[in-house]
């Protein structure tokens, strides 16, 4: 009897030893965690990042001036490209780095230390985090040119070095591929509305991530151009395929979480926008290549008439220009719940035309099919409909078979159009495309600019890295292209 006590004595000393061991797991309340969850920082960074390519805060996205879609009204100074009086480089490379990148690192850290999750889930929120983190970095290089990088958000190193921006753009296009190996299709990410872009679908995920690898190839095709074709053909099949499959963020009604247009437009109470002559007489069909007074579908949902005269009248770009007779952006940009975009059908359909204009084989049709197809889904995309998108297409200054210039100049500028409400991409366009001829004004204080300049804090912090990058590059100057802008 007394070897049984003994023995049960130390079986119950050995059971309570190893519950002892495992405190984190026995007293831990799965619905109050200690550390955050990864689909709360990838709702962050999703919501930070969709935010900050679609902003019309001119302190943050100063690209709708850019490219001429829009004149200020009573403060024109960032239509004349200064960039430093209020900071803009910094206000948009900071949320994309600390608000974006940052968080989706944090995540699949938590994904990594999840013990609740599949194998297979967390394959796909893993990559679900690395295409997002992805397509950031792809921004910011097509923003600045070398950037922070192999050493970026590395607390113990407050002095990163910059890495070459093309060293950097093949980096993330291998990364991409691993990205999409990860994905287990048939599992969902598990996100689900945490996933504030795509509901945890891991197909419109995959779909996503091929359109961005043919956007990729498209931006290397000048540069690079068999690598750009290698990368093109792989995603035949893969991509968006319709105005269902658009990658957006639907905003709620709620302030801080409305669209940030609303929040500029209308809850701010101000009017400090218009559109530009150059822009609206061309959606009007009063110059450009569409003539004799044919108005593009989309120009009473992209603008209002004036108040004054009531009439689709554009301003001065440069300067500063009348509210009442001239006409703001129009009342469906002012919806608080409106979707910010980061890849619509459209865009896929003109990618697709430039792909076959440029001879890539494998994908279906022609760049014209494919070119009147992204003109058509614009329209419905607007709210337009298949009969207003035919009629337009069958104008000589439209038709791709008659629409002045070459395939870059016949596609970019449609797509110029087609980019409205994608400012970030619209500006990145026109800088590959060259098209449609913008002109600064005579206000300017530099060229258009072509990329931005690198935050002052960095040049204050990080100054020999950032002299190095500025050298390396060209210059830090707004006039400097970058690796991908060729012409």
């Amino acid at each position: 009897m007394k070897n049984l006590l003994i023995a049960g004595a130390s079986a119950l000393m050995l059971t309570t030893a190893c519950v002892g061991s495992l405190d984190d797991d026995y007293n831990v309340d799965p619905k109050s965690p200690t550390s955050a969850l990864a689909s709360g920082f990838i709702a962050n960074a999703e919501r930070n990042l969709v935010r900050t390519v679609v902003s019309t805060n001119v302190n943050i996205n100063p690209f709708r001036f850019y490219v001429q879609y829009w004149a200020a009204t009573d403060y024109p100074t960032e239509s004349r490209y200064d960039l430093n009086t209020r900071n803009i480089p910094a206000n948009f490379w900071n949320p994309l780095y600390r608000d974006v990148i940052r968080d989706l690192r944090e995540a699949k850290t938590n994904i990594a230390a999840d013990i609740n999750l599949s194998a297979a889930t967390k394959a796909n929120q893993t990559a679900v985090a690395e295409v997002l983190e992805i397509y950031t970095w792809t921004v910011l290089v097509e923003t600045f040119g070398n950037i922070p990088y192999s050493q970026a958000l590395d607390f113990a190193n407050s002095r990163p070095k910059y890495d070459d921006q093309a060293a950097i753009y093949s980096d993330l296009i291998a990364r991409l591929d691993v990205a999409l190996g990860q994905f287990v299709a048939a599992t969902p990410t598990g996100l689900g509305a945490n996933d504030l872009i795509n509901g945890g679908s891991t197909a419109s995920w995959i779909k996503f991530a091929n359109s961005m690898k043919l956007r990729m190839a498209l931006t290397l095709a000048d540069v690079d151009p068999a690598k750009a074709k290698t990368l093109a053909e792989s995603t035949v099949g893969k991509v968006l395929a319709s105005n269902a499959d658009v990658i957006d963020l639907t905003f709620n009604g709620t302030f801080p979480n409305t669209n940030p247009l609303y929040e500029d437009l209308v809850r701010s109470g101000r009017t400090d926008f218009a559109g530009t002559s150059f822009f609206i007489n061309r959606l009007k069909g009063t110059d450009g290549p569409v003539s004799g007074g044919v108005v593009d579908p989309r120009l009473n949902d992209y603008f209002n008439p004036a108040t004054n005269g009531g009439s689709f009248t554009g301003g001065n770009y440069g300067s500063t220009n009348s509210k009442s007779t001239n006409s703001l952006p129009g009342a469906k940009l002012r919806v608080q719940t409106l979707p910010g975009v980061l890849m619509s059908y459209a865009q896929v359909e003109f990618m697709i035309a430039e792909a076959i204009a440029r001879g890539y084989s494998g994908f279906t049709g022609t760049a014209a099919s494919h070119y009147d197809a992204a003109i058509t889904a614009s329209i419905l995309e607007w709210g337009g409909t298949a009969a207003e998108a035919t009629a337009y297409l069958a104008q000589p200054g439209v038709a791709y078979a008659t629409a002045p210039g070459d395939y870059k100049q016949k596609i970019g500028y449609q797509k110029w159009i087609a980019l409205y409400n994608q400012p970030t991409e619209a500006w990145k366009e026109w800088r590959r495309l060259d098209t449609p001829v913008l002109t600064a004004p005579a206000t300017a204080i530099s060229v258009i600019p072509v990329r931005l300049l690198y935050p002052v804090v960095e040049q204050n912090i990080n100054g020999a890295n950032y002299s190095e990058a500025a050298s390396a590059i060209g210059g830090d100057v707004v006039g400097t292209k970058l690796f991908w802008d060729k012409f």
